[in-house]
């Protein structure tokens, strides 16, 4: 009698068991259309930014290269000034061994210059018509003499 006591049964309708409901749910996929191909702007952009990034690496590889060369340039001549220093300093030894005071004695014996005493410093000497002029130096500290017609 439960039924009667929420009214009238005649109009009560037969409920069914309680089962769980399910819910449905209905999926809509929304269609997106996609752009095929780029603008032609865009594109040119693209283009351009990576021609710009070859050629600063370019630039940057080019440079590396120069000094590469330069210091490469840099070592041959630092090669070449060694050389030439040891020349210079032999070429100066030998000047000292040149210029020494018993080398030169030696060369003005070889020559046959004679050592003349140190306070006659000229000679003229006249032949005939013509006068030739002699003029005898002397080096006081060496005790040298040169002769100059």
């Amino acid at each position: 009698m439960p039924g009667y006591i929420q009214g009238n049964l005649a109009l009560d309708p037969k409920r069914k068991p309680a089962a769980p409901q399910r819910v449905k749910i209905k999926e809509t996929t929304k269609v997106m259309y996609r752009k095929s191909a780029l603008p032609a702007q865009e594109k040119l952009l693209y283009l351009f930014t990576v021609v710009l990034c070859i050629i600063v690496a370019g630039v940057i590889l080019w440079r590396y290269a120069a000094i590469y060369q330069m210091n490469a340039e840099i070592k041959v001549m630092q090669e070449q000034i060694k050389e030439i220093e040891a020349q210079n300093s032999a070429l100066k030894s030998e000047v000292y061994k040149l210029q020494s005071p018993e080398r030169l004695k030696e060369e003005a014996a070889r020559l046959g210059f004679n050592v003349t005493d140190e306070k006659q410093s000229a000679v003229a000497t006249t032949t005939g018509t013509k006068s030739k002029t002699t003029t005898v130096a002397t080096n006081s500290k060496s005790g040298k003499t040169s002769s100059k017609p």
